[in-house]
């Protein structure tokens, strides 16, 4: 843990008026600094250590996918948390990724200081380099807590982002399978 960010979180409190020496305070900049280093974890992981040679080789040239991977990211604007599900979809050329990974490269990303945006096309870049697939897609849904606790206060929004590459952009019907695949077209 590094201790100048438990430091900054003390400091914190004490702008907000509170006494960070309360029982109920005391060790809160320690487990706030703790916290958010795990929240943060993905800057400290790379493409090539999430993946870690998992690419099999495969004759599939169908599309892959994966549905509903819960994600925790925090919004680099206000520090407060994003929660949602990546839809994530490639078309292999000849190397299939392992299953679990296509959540890990998620996770790398999301747990990281981001806006949706960058989120959805960092995974879509990500996985098209690793894969070299004909086509990647990715569609994250999710809900920000700055937008529901503070502001606008909206409960029940939700943002959505998609990013299309390859044959995902280029194709209608490649685009309309997988959304009809992941519920979004009826």
């Amino acid at each position: 843990m590094n201790p100048s960010i438990a430091e900054h979180y003390r400091e914190i409190l004490v702008g907000l008026g509170e006494n960070p020496e309360r029982e109920g305070l005391r060790d809160t900049p320690t487990r706030a600094a703790k916290a958010m280093q795990y929240l943060c974890c993905g800057y400290a992981m790379s493409l090539k250590e999430v993946i870690n040679g998992a690419l099999f080789e495969s004759q599939s040239d169908e599309m892959v996918i994966v549905r509903d991977i819960e994600l925790y990211s925090m919004c680099e604007h206000h520090m407060l948390p994003f929660i949602g599900k990546a839809h994530v979809a490639y078309i292999p050329t000849g190397r299939v990724l392992g299953l679990s990974k296509i959540a890990r490269v998620v996770d790398m990303f999301a747990r990281r200081l981001q806006i949706q945006e960058n989120l959805t096309k960092q995974i879509a870049d990500a996985i098209q380099h690793s894969t070299d697939a004909a086509g990647v897609a990715v569609v994250i849904e999710a809900k920000h807590m700055c937008m529901m606790m503070r502001g606008v206060e909206k409960q029940n929004s939700v943002m959505t982002t998609s990013v299309m590459l390859g044959a995902f952009r280029e194709s209608s019907a490649t685009r309309l399978e997988f959304l009809q695949l992941i519920g979004r077209i009826g």
